[in-house]
């Protein structure tokens, strides 16, 4: 009984708003303290941000003990993802490699702390998910981009090699070249050299740009949306089956703590009737 209610306040606090919006600034303030390291500072306020450090993580130990032993399925608690990777990230961070050859890695584990506020905030996670389950649909977007790019770049470097061939060589700089048009990056100066031997050229540039900017681009956004739109229905159902787990839960254990109520106060009476 008493496990289960330490179990229960534990899992309030865990959803608590309060504590996530702290668990989400301290996230934000070790990401300061990382860039800190990057200054020249003295050794005093070097000191005092290794400390920042240690609380810093000894904080981050809390937070993942208040989410394991407040989650109702404690044995699946390691079989999610993003579970593994903070429980990783905090068992590095606290072993003490500082002062070793494995300084490094330490502090590259402990920029990837960043990265924890995506397995809190469930926006973030939503669409790191989406863009994760979109890139199979995403590949053959990418694949027939890559066509078009290679017939252009070849087309580009038979054509505009003589004028430039430091923009049009061979058709792996012809694909990069092609890159900075697709980006706008003063794709106009490439388009008016070009222009001065090959007058309409302009055709080439401007179908170019509307199959890959406009038309590949936005079927690219169209899909991400698409399967954005997915997980954010996925959330809200699993949101309302798990409420409508905790309140069954809640009602199971308040049934429990009434019988346990009603038995202790049955026995005096059974021990007087008896006697």
């Amino acid at each position: 009984m008493q496990i289960a209610k330490i179990q229960s306040q534990l899992q309030a606090l865990r959803n608590n708003r309060l504590f996530e919006s702290t668990v989400i600034a301290v996230i934000l303030f070790s990401a300061m303290v990382i860039g800190a390291k990057t200054y020249d500072m003295p050794p005093s306020l070097l000191s005092l941000i290794g400390v920042l450090d240690v609380v810093i993580t000894l904080f981050f130990l809390a937070e993942l003990s208040i989410r394991f032993i407040g989650d109702t399925e404690r044995n699946q608690f390691f079989h999610k993802g993003w579970n593994l990777f903070d429980t990783l990230i905090v068992a590095i961070s606290l072993i003490p490699i500082e002062d070793s050859e494995l300084a490094l890695v330490g502090r590259l584990i402990r920029i990837f702390r960043v990265l924890r506020m995506v397995s809190v905030v469930p926006e973030l996670r939503i669409l790191l998910n989406s863009l994760l389950k979109a890139l199979p649909q995403l590949g053959y977007v990418i694949l027939l981009m890559f066509i078009i790019f290679y017939i252009y770049a070849a087309v580009g470097a038979t054509f505009f090699a003589p004028i430039n061939t430091e923009l049009w060589g061979d058709i792996s700089i012809a694909m990069l070249t092609l890159f900075r048009v697709m980006t706008f990056e003063d794709w106009t100066d490439v388009m008016y050299e070009t222009m001065a031997v090959y007058p309409f050229s302009w055709l080439y540039y401007l179908t170019f740009i509307f199959l890959t900017t406009f038309a590949f681009l936005n079927m690219v956004i169209g899909i991400v949306v698409n399967v954005m739109e997915n997980e954010h229905a996925d959330a809200k159902a699993a949101q309302a089956e798990a409420d409508g787990q905790l309140s069954l839960n809640d009602l199971s254990r308040q049934i429990s703590e009434l019988k346990a109520l009603v038995q202790t106060q049955q026995q005096p009476q059974q021990e007087k009737i008896e006697h």
